[in-house]
């Protein structure tokens, strides 16, 4: 988990791989089919990564598929329009990232782009500095997607799988002045 994590991290820092990265964040409207909103390139850059892992720590053969079936489903979760009471989402936040916890991550405030990376668990986030419990302007009015892509009849699949290429990558969100703005 601390690998996905990490790797998210990179996605964010790396503008090559922000551009990548951008096609997810592109969505206007978090739910799940942003959880599964990639583009092709960084699909298989992500296998990689995680395949490089698996070769150097060595787990049991069958825990890599199980752990990429968790992790989809995760995402599909994490990525779910699905609003919890605010007691129940508080206190399941502290085991499993959720919804309105990832959802932060998806703001246009930049400072909120770089937050809550994590994609099963917390705590990475919190180790690390990266939690943000809610967004400056409350979920109902917190604005969603990038701002240099807003037009929806732009945001077709031709476009999309073109956009690392030729799109405007704008700032990318890890930047040494990434801080609140």
């Amino acid at each position: 988990d601390f690998t996905v994590y990490f790797q998210h991290l990179m996605f964010h820092a790396v503008p090559l791989f922000w551009r990548l990265h951008m096609v997810h964040h592109s969505d206007m409207d978090v739910d799940v089919t942003t959880g599964v909103r990639f583009h092709p390139v960084e699909i298989i850059l992500s296998m990689g990564i995680k395949m490089a892992v698996v070769l150097l720590t060595g787990p049991l053969p069958l825990s890599a598929p199980i752990f990429e079936i968790l992790l989809n489903g995760t995402s599909l979760f994490n990525h779910g329009n699905v609003r919890y009471p605010l007691i129940i989402d508080k206190w399941l936040r502290l085991l499993v990232v959720t919804p309105e916890m990832h959802r932060v991550h998806h703001s246009t405030i930049r400072w909120e782009t770089n937050c809550n990376f994590g994609f099963n668990f917390p705590w990475w986030d919190r180790l690390f500095g990266t939690y943000r419990p809610q967004p400056v302007k409350g979920h109902l009015e917190m604005n969603i997607g990038l701002d240099q892509y807003k037009d929806p009849n732009k945001l077709t699949l031709p476009w999309l799988m073109a956009l690392p290429f030729v799109g405007k990558m704008g700032r990318y969100p890890l930047t040494p002045k990434s801080g609140a703005e």
